[in-house]
């Protein structure tokens, strides 16, 4: 697809980085010529320096003969109104990255007359993310399937877990549940698990599960599970906000630490039921005045990378808190995953995610569409959620007579409500949504997880 994307910053770059690998056409515009040196250096695309808005530049950049425009410059109304004016000129397809919560909800009214196809709020989606992390305080990911009835859950194998030793045929007589492990890593090596891998500690892994049967398979392995009550939020940005929101309306008590005292003050105003603190949340002192150390979860969101790892450190050694910590550069999120930081957020990943799966939806045209896309373990396994349509060559097959491609499996079906762990008898039938997992990219219809 020839794809262009208005906004060369981390973003934006991020984007270009993905679409490239994927095998597409991109083109970049932005009027930070220092930007757009840096993406066109590191990344085969085409750029054009120039206001994203102006028609000149859209057409000399190609917009007449582009699928899709992305935009994703620091400017909501800018993003909005490139897309308005491709979709006159040009009449491709358009994603606008809106992030202001005035625009958040009137944004469903005014999508059809800006003529976007899509448009993703990062921070916003962020903030779900860390609800879901927040509501199952035992696992290290929660990422969630049709309509957030079927889970993928990731923890640890513990120090004298139940796990330790076995292998996954054993998995049903040792902790008596139909728990579906679908893929392992062990160290730096990462796997579609089959029935002989066993499991050790130190392990990561990933399982189906209903949200109803998530604490029941956590105390059956041995992994303690606790309500969280109370948050601290370090950090008053737009994220915090979206999140102090949802949390309340969850009925948890919420904590903010903000610096700016103008911005302090506007949180106070806007979340009234959250206690604002104006001051530095890296002050050791204002933390220990603030119960750190009583806190169930702390959620390091502020703009500095230095300072969310710092707090995330220090809430490590001196609270039992849940940790999450938001990581804006590429290159620390490799240096993180070594520290005890707990879960790491990064809105261009979520962006990323999101605008991948609607362009597979759009390349797909064999009945089967991405509904969802996560990516696992830095990238190198993915996640994919298909609706079945009539035309998937493997419809009323048994699973047992599908020869599915290396490093894949079919981890769930929800059918008519049920949802089914698969078996070698169970068949997939249009209407299902069936979640697998591959360490192959760019997969686009459920047929080409089926060697024929």
């Amino acid at each position: 697809m020839n794809i262009m994307i208005a906004g060369c910053g981390k973003v934006g770059k991020s984007i270009a980085m993905r679409l490239c690998e994927e095998g597409h056409q991109v083109t970049v515009i932005d009027s930070n010529e220092a930007a757009l040196q840096s993406v066109k250096s590191s990344l085969d695309v085409m750029g054009y320096h120039g206001d994203c808005t102006s028609i000149n530049v859209l057409e000399e950049a190609g917009i007449r003969h582009t699928d899709l425009l992305i935009t994703v410059t620091s400017d909501d109304e800018k993003n909005m109104l490139t897309c308005l004016v491709a979709r006159k000129v040009g009449g491709c397809q358009t994603i606008a990255r809106v992030r202001s919560p005035q625009y958040a909800e009137d944004i469903k009214y005014i999508k059809e007359d800006l003529g976007l196809s899509m448009s993703i709020n990062p921070e916003k989606v962020a903030a779900d993310e860390m609800i879901r992390l927040i509501q199952v305080p035992s696992a290290l990911e929660v990422e969630s399937f049709a309509k957030g009835r079927v889970n993928l859950i990731s923890f640890a194998v513990l120090e004298n877990s139940v796990l330790d030793g076995i292998k996954l045929k054993q998995l049903h007589s040792k902790i008596g549940m139909n728990a579906l492990i679908c893929v392992a890593a062990k160290g730096d090596k990462v796997v579609i698990p089959d029935g002989e891998y066993e499991i050790e500690v130190g392990d990561r892994l990933w399982v189906t599960l209903s949200y109803a049967d998530i604490n029941t398979f956590f105390n059956k392995v041995g992994i303690k599970t606790k309500t969280i009550k109370n948050v601290l939020i370090a950090g008053g940005g737009t994220m915090t906000y979206y999140l102090a929101q949802k949390l309340i309306n969850l009925k948890m008590d919420v904590k903010i630490i903000e610096m700016n005292p103008e911005r302090a003050d506007k949180l106070a105003e806007s979340l009234p039921k959250a206690m604002i603190i104006c001051g530095d949340a890296t002050d050791k002192s204002l933390l220990t005045e603030e119960a750190i150390d009583e806190m169930d979860a702390i959620c390091a969101l502020m703009n500095e990378d230095e300072e969310n790892i710092l707090l995330s450190l220090y809430a490590h050694k001196y609270s039992p808190a849940k940790i999450m910590t938001r990581i804006h550069r590429d290159s620390y999120e490799e240096l993180v995953s070594e520290l005890p930081v707990g879960q790491t957020i990064s809105t261009k990943r979520i962006t990323a995610d999101y605008i991948l799966r609607y362009i597979r939806a759009m390349q797909n045209s064999l009945g089967s569409e991405v509904e969802t896309l996560y990516r696992l373990v830095d990238g190198r396994v993915e996640a994919l959620e298909f609706n079945i349509g009539a035309g998937f060559i493997g419809s009323g097959k048994s699973l047992k007579d599908l020869s599915l491609i290396s490093g894949t499996l079919i981890c769930s079906i929800y059918r008519g409500g049920k949802i089914i762990r698969p078996g070698g008898n169970d068949t997939l039938e249009a209407g299902d949504s069936v979640v697998i997992v591959t360490t192959h990219k760019g997969i686009n219809s459920l047929d080409e997880i089926i060697r024929r």
